[in-house]
């Protein structure tokens, strides 16, 4: 069994803090058996920002059809076919950079994935680099969070060795900065580590258990799975 990991960048810097931490997370990650990562920089990428349109949605597909970007041609190929996602920014105002946030927003397509159980064992890890040691890491990493909350994804942190995820401090030098920020890399480490093993759990979990997609979502059965995914999309306006 494979186990694919794949670790996003959101720092608009060359050579940055957050692109080391990220590549950090990943080469723990692959220390664990079966396990193959990418790294995605969003550095350069043609993203654009979502216009909530909401022609994804009816016309049920799971890519952006408002836009040709590299959200398009390569960026949604490699988030569905990973299992476990790793995202870092850079803290901006105690929060996700402008980057960061274009890569959240563009979920919108994926979210019909939802309803079947596409994202229900997928596993989600956040890093985020303050320029300064209280900086605002602990309200970015919860901005991330509620990301992969939001889309049903399992969370996980390095637990009593990294509350909420990976947490650096950069000095605001870059790499340099960084690299002498042992306490925060060695977060980063566990975070990668833990989001490779749980993410290969959960998928040989899935696969030997057969469970049916309304107990992964949460439902008593089918029925009230559909019953929910009416509702939602009758809101939603898809299929219209």
């Amino acid at each position: 069994m494979v186990v694919r990991i794949l670790g996003v960048s959101g720092s608009p810097r060359a050579k940055g803090a957050t692109q080391l931490a990220v590549r950090t997370a990943l080469e723990a990650a692959s220390e664990l058996p079966g396990v193959t990562t990418e790294f995605l920089d969003l550095r350069g990428k043609d993203i654009h920002y979502c216009i909530h349109c909401d022609k994804c949605l009816r016309q049920g597909t799971a890519h952006c059809v408002a836009f040709k970007d590299d959200m398009n041609e390569h960026v949604y190929e490699s988030i569905l076919a990973a299992d476990g996602l790793i995202l870092g920014s850079p803290v901006y105002h105690m929060g996700t950079s402008s980057l960061t946030k274009l890569f959240m927003n563009r979920f919108r397509p994926l979210g019909r994935l939802f309803g079947q159980g596409h994202w229900s064992t997928k596993v989600g890890g956040a890093i985020a680099v303050g320029g300064v040691r209280n900086g605002g890491q602990e309200t970015t990493l919860g901005e991330i969070n509620n990301f992969f909350l939001a889309n049903g994804m399992v969370v996980v942190s390095g637990g009593i060795f990294a509350y909420n995820g990976g947490a650096v401090w950069s000095n605001d030098q870059k790499e340099k900065g960084a690299l002498s920020d042992e306490v925060g890399l060695a977060t980063v480490r566990v975070l990668g580590r833990r989001v490779a093993a749980i993410a290969g759990v959960l998928k040989a979990g899935r696969e030997a258990s057969r469970l049916p997609t309304s107990a992964l979502l949460g439902c008593a059965d089918d029925d009230e799975l559909q019953q929910r995914l009416h509702t939602f999309r009758r809101r939603s306006g898809e299929g219209e």
